[in-house]
């Protein structure tokens, strides 16, 4: 089972200095890079003002390239609808050579209207623009040559032309998709893309849309198939370790069930991926019971059994920013001590 961490930089209250917002995320993907996490995935947020404050994500995993030796570094997800996918096609490829190879590209429509809005993109458009944009970013990495007609593409190479730089990673770096819907997830599969898997959806629903993508697999032709994400599923979760499943519950209770009422509020800042959920979801009972992987290493590590046994093959952990620096280091460093040395143990779907 390979583990992960969704990083998302966070300015509750607007306090103190930005700057130190992304200076204290870089000290915690060095301490990741030491303590023997596999991939560190950056989220592309734009015009919010307390929660994902990063626009650009290849810029700075390009700086974290020079700032880490040995932990992948992740792009989760690019917002296709928001960019030209040639851009995304050489961006990528120039981080998985500053980087050594050890980029992967995450992508998605997006979920946030405002920020569609402040770009002067269509947010009901997204879906259709991405379904054009994806199989000229496939293109682009296995032909290196691309001609676009299309409804919201147009561009055309001549022939003295060429998609440089080219990745290290062959045929190109591992890539994911993020995929909510039966429809998206069909497409994910069919065109040879990993999975990715959100936050709220409690066990049984991510096990049946598992199974949709992997039903679906089979349909993905040559070369598409041939990505080295293809097949894997990895499951975005709220992990917080401690000692006892007590003290888990006392550290984190009120900073959990705060940030997971604010994504369930429909219409929220958060846009609507999580919009109208139940107050009763949102408590602490229930999200440790369904959603949260919160608890003693022991916990934690059943619990990631269970995702394991319905083919997940690996977890990307998340938290809120309330819980201070020192207390998120500190349960950093439990989950690499207590869980990581189970989890290389744990075979998966993908060997």
């Amino acid at each position: 089972m390979k583990v992960g961490v969704l990083q998302f930089f966070s300015w509750p209250g607007r306090k103190g200095d930005l700057k130190d917002v992304y200076d204290r995320g870089t000290q915690r993907v060095k301490i990741m890079d030491h303590s023997g996490y596999d991939c560190v995935w950056i989220a592309e947020h734009h015009f919010s003002n307390t929660y994902g404050i990063l626009p650009d994500p290849f810029s700075y995993l390009a700086y974290l390239a020079a700032k880490t030796t040995r932990i992948k570094l992740g792009a989760a997800v690019m917002v296709v609808p928001l960019h030209h996918p040639m851009r995304i096609v050489e961006n990528a490829a120039f981080i998985d050579i500053l980087s050594d190879g050890r980029f992967q590209l995450g992508l998605g429509s997006g979920y946030r209207p405002y920020e569609f809005e402040g770009l002067g993109m269509s947010y009901e458009q997204r879906r259709e623009i991405q379904q054009e944009a994806i199989p000229l970013i496939l293109q682009g990495f296995h032909d290196k040559r691309v001609n676009a007609d299309g409804k919201h593409f147009k561009f055309k190479m001549d022939e003295q032309y060429e998609i440089f730089p080219h990745p290290i990673q062959k045929p190109h770096p591992p890539f994911f998709m993020g995929a909510g819907t039966d429809e998206s997830m069909q497409f994910a599969a069919e065109h040879g893309f990993g999975l990715m898997q959100s936050t709220l959806p409690p066990l049984e629903v991510i096990g049946e849309h598992i199974q949709h993508y992997r039903k679906h697999m089979k349909s993905a032709p040559a070369p598409l198939n041939q990505n080295p994400a293809f097949g894997r599923v990895d499951v975005v979760r709220m992990v917080y370790v401690a000692p006892t499943d007590a003290l888990a519950r006392e550290q984190s209770e009120a900073g959990i069930t705060h940030h997971m009422k604010a994504f369930g509020q429909a219409g929220s800042y958060l846009g609507d991926v999580t919009g109208g959920a139940k107050e009763d979801q949102l408590s602490y009972d229930y999200l440790a019971e369904n959603t949260i992987l919160h608890g003693s290493p022991e916990t934690v590590i059943r619990k990631i059994e269970a995702f394991r046994d319905i083919g997940a093959t690996s977890i990307m952990v998340h938290y809120p920013p309330y819980y201070g620096l020192e207390q998120t280091l500190d349960m950093l460093r439990l989950f690499a001590k207590g869980v990581l040395p189970h989890l290389r143990e744990m075979k998966t779907a993908a060997g």
